[in-house]
């Protein structure tokens, strides 16, 4: 039997022991989003109570967002993917170039499981979750914005021309563009002085003249672009385009002054993305002088980029990174974030009110397409790119003949090697 003084003596040690247990916090399900601090605040806002929502739906579960200017967030995460430490989830664009450098670098965990479980093929629209199937080894992120890109076009100088039905393929477009010509009209507007204004019209011409599987191997760098003719063939077309059928001098001007042009009457199209709909009217521009119609390459993908969270492979807690994510994509959520984060929701399921009719026109065509073929500036690796642009550029400016553009870019990628 223990004395008075051991009974005591215990007593103390477990109000010891029970007093530092419960002055030891509770170990929490934490999960650490790194993402870019965005120019529009109020997608900084909304994201920061998502992740707050989110917590107070999941007691126990701290969502800590770390937010980078764009060079800062790419260096982060380079140095994450060659370290054993790094986030839960991180930001990054689609694509086998930006995105598809951290898929190679074994920063991105495969979210195949995760699809499932989810069924977040059910919730998303095709368009916007077509990238995740762009790697091999898996299915890689998911949707945070998906940005379609088509031919905007003006109404009038299209009546002008005589030109009565939209194109729906590149014949059609063709002979459109030979209407406006005829007519005095230039068939297009673009700024040369940013590079990437022109270089959309390389890549729709790409996938237009080869193909969709090998528009992808070429951009993959699988495919010799001095080998394949159909290469060369689209560099000779761009270099048509940009004699016969554009607004000219349009490699001394960038794109807001393109912009300017093309709401001014000056050229009869330009090929933009769905967030120029904000931007016409925003400017005061009738929105009933404009059509939309996806550029017609006979491929029956939509032309577009998007940006994805993933989950990092570094990840101490993947469940609930991806309960996360999952609660981030559903139509609740996404509900109360349209108009915060993009115009469009990348739920399908998201209902619009109040549309004008160029949004709703988009709507259609996102959830047309399941499939699409990316900018070449998300495609390709960074260096490759601006070579990209280079080779771009000395074609449209009549620098380098179309037979040498191809060589040029190829002579390039085989050096990285």
């Amino acid at each position: 039997m223990l004395t008075l003084s051991a009974k005591l003596k215990t007593a103390s040690i477990v109000a010891i022991a029970m007093a530092s247990l419960s002055a030891t916090p509770v170990l929490a399900e934490d999960i650490t989003l790194w993402t870019l601090n965005f120019d529009n605040n109020a997608a900084n806002t909304a994201l920061k109570k998502v992740a707050t929502d989110f917590e107070a739906a999941n007691p126990g579960t701290h969502v800590e967002i770390v937010q980078r200017a764009v060079d800062e967030h790419k260096t982060a995460l380079r140095v994450a993917a060659g370290s054993d430490k790094g986030p839960d989830i991180y930001f990054s664009w689609a694509g086998l170039g930006l995105g598809g450098e951290y898929v190679k670098a074994g920063l991105s965990l495969p979210l195949d499981e995760y699809y499932t479980e989810y069924k977040w093929n059910d919730e998303l629209l095709p368009s916007a979750a077509a990238f995740a199937d762009l790697y091999t080894g898996g299915k890689h992120g998911v949707p945070f914005t998906f940005k379609g890109e088509a031919v905007y076009y003006n109404k009038k100088l299209f009546e002008q021309a005589g030109i009565k039905e939209e194109p729906k393929t590149y014949e059609e477009l063709l002979a459109a563009a030979d209407k406006l010509k005829a007519a005095g009209i230039p068939a297009f507007t673009f700024g040369g002085t940013v590079n990437w204004h022109v270089m959309r019209l390389m890549d729709v011409i790409l996938e237009t003249k080869c193909g969709a599987e090998k528009h992808d191997a070429l951009k993959a760098m699988t495919l010799d672009w001095t080998k394949e003719p159909c290469a060369t063939d689209s560099f000779a077309e761009f270099a048509k385009w940009t004699k016969d059928y554009t607004l000219q001098p349009f490699m001394g001007i960038d794109n807001k002054q393109s912009y300017s042009l093309f709401t001014a009457g000056r050229a009869a199209m330009m090929l933009e993305g769905d967030w120029l709909v904000s931007q016409l009217n925003g400017s005061g521009a009738n929105l009933d002088d404009y059509g939309i119609f996806p550029f017609p390459t006979n491929t029956d993908r939509l032309y577009g980029f998007a940006e994805y969270n993933y989950i990092s492979t570094k990840s101490k807690n993947p469940d609930i990174a991806a309960k996360f994510l999952d609660y981030f994509l559903s139509t609740k959520v996404q509900q109360d974030l349209l108009g915060q984060l993009s115009s469009t929701s990348v739920n399908k399921n998201v209902q619009y009110a109040n549309q004008k009719p160029l949004e709703a026109e988009w709507l259609g065509i996102f959830q047309k397409y399941g499939k699409v073929y990316m900018n070449g500036d998300q495609a390709f690796p960074l260096d490759v790119t601006t070579e990209y642009f280079r080779v771009i550029n000395d074609v449209a400016s009549g620098s380098t003949e179309p037979t040498e553009a191809a060589k040029q870019l190829q002579s390039f990628i085989a050096s990285r090697s």
